[in-house]
């Protein structure tokens, strides 16, 4: 009997990597890939375990899973990624419902976890999560097939007071240039045409293989790959933004005038106590100076609100920074105690509720902040990746260069001249809160 697995992927785009390779491998080994877990005889659930929301998320999602086994085929459920990395004892002793269990660093041996797990043995591959994507793995895309996803380091080593990454993903170890472009090379042989660049520090890029920040001369390697026409930058850490890498993304087309940067917060008492790097005044500047080289540029960040320390001060300077710098694109997050982590031990920490009310009061002043952002294309012509089309309202929608696969805006196209996974030129002739809509053009 052929085996049928599931892969039920949660939290970041990091781990959608892991689980299109675990697919991958999968798909090799001969056994069958099935979407729905009611359909399979194993099911892998690759975890987030970044904050609680994600924990309770990960767990609530391997015991509804569990649920198969009384009502289905289901005959093994394995357990991956974050969750496992940072908490494989307690899992195990705690969810008899687990049949194996692999960390960040020992995912791309899932066929032998498999076996084991069908065999009753309960493996635990769980060693130091040290594995870099520099050996040439099979991956299966989960995306549509004309955007994914690249890796092109992993762990962090920023040391960052409220974060757990390192724990759970290691010391940052950047994959060689060579890779990087080799597998670039590979997904556009198969119709992708927006690679999305993606690592928790992508700045800091090279340094420890090369000489110095090396991200500039890996974006233009990226774009000169034939058939692709997107590059996008996610998780800059402005610490480590040069000016070489604003001029690459100011002068090169390909390159999409879109920048992921997580801020975290404005005030400097803040900053210094999440171990950030540099202070407010360094942010304006670098705001300053990316806007000015690249006018059009669409800047996504996001911001933690409830730090232990943070002053109703505090959070009314934050309030009046986000107002002031209208970033295009803003996520918040109330913070969130994560054990081992040194915020964990600060003193001062805020009630949820208190949290909480922050976080839905600065996206509240977001919203009104940029409410008027999208008339600016009002009139212009733009190039917009087609994604799907809406029957219903017979259009096709898509996203622009300023938008990011799933965490964005769409543009609503009607007349549209293109397929599906190509670019149209389209001239945009309304603007809402968040997405455009506009006219295909010959």
């Amino acid at each position: 009997m052929i085996e049928k697995v599931s892969v039920v992927t949660l939290g970041c785009e990091k781990n959608l990597v892991d689980s299109e390779i675990m697919s991958g491998l999968i798909h090799e080994r001969g056994f069958s890939l099935v979407d729905k877990p009611e359909d399979a005889t194993v099911v892998i659930v690759n975890t987030c375990g970044f904050i609680d929301a994600a924990k309770e998320e990960s767990v609530n999602t391997i015991l509804n899973l569990a649920e198969l086994k009384d009502t289905a085929r289901l005959k093994a459920l394995i357990v991956s990624g974050c969750l496992t990395q940072r908490y494989k004892k307690e899992l195990m002793e705690e969810m008899p419902e687990i049949d194996g269990i692999v960390g960040t660093g020992d995912f791309h041996k899932i066929n032998e976890i498999i076996d084991e797990a069908l065999r009753g043995r309960k493996p635990v591959y769980v060693g130091n999560p040290v594995f870099n994507y520099e050996e040439k793995l099979p991956r299966l895309l989960s995306t549509q097939r004309h955007t994914a996803y690249v890796k092109i380091a992993e762990g962090c080593d920023n040391a960052c007071t409220f974060c757990s990454i390192p724990i759970m993903r290691g010391k940052f170890r950047s994959r060689s240039m060579e890779s990087i472009v080799s597998e670039v090379e590979s997904l556009a042989a198969q119709g992708v045409r927006e690679i999305s660049l993606i690592a928790q520090d992508s700045t800091n890029y090279g340094t420890d293989l090369y000489e110095g920040f090396k991200l500039p001369e890996l974006l233009n390697r990226v774009s000169e790959v034939p058939g692709i026409e997107w590059v996008r930058l996610h998780y800059a850490y402005p610490g480590f933004f040069t000016d070489e890498l604003i001029d690459a993304i100011a002068s090169n087309p390909k390159i999409c005038d879109y920048i992921d940067m997580p801020l975290q917060h404005s005030e400097d008492a803040i900053l210094k106590r999440m171990r950030r790097p540099g202070r407010q005044r360094d942010v304006r500047e670098l705001v300053g100076k990316i806007r000015s080289r690249i006018p059009d540029v669409a800047l996504r960040t996001s911001i933690i609100v409830g730090f232990p320390g943070e002053t109703e001060e505090d959070f009314d300077r934050l309030c009046d920074f986000v107002r002031e710098m209208k970033f295009d694109r803003l996520g918040v997050f109330a913070y969130s105690q994560e054990e081992d982590t040194p915020a964990n031990r600060l003193p001062d920490h805020l009630p949820d509720e208190v949290k909480q009310y922050r976080a839905n009061t600065l996206m509240e002043i977001q919203r009104e902040a940029v409410k008027d952002l999208g008339s600016k294309f009002v009139g212009r012509t733009i190039d917009v990746l087609v994604e799907r089309y809406d029957g219903r309202s017979d259009v096709f929608v898509g996203r622009s260069q300023y938008d990011a696969p799933e965490v964005d805006g769409e543009v609503y196209i009607s007349n549209c001249k293109v397929q599906i996974g190509e670019i149209a030129k389209v001239r945009i002739t309304h603007a809402y809160e968040y997405d455009l809509s506009g006219e295909g053009i010959a």
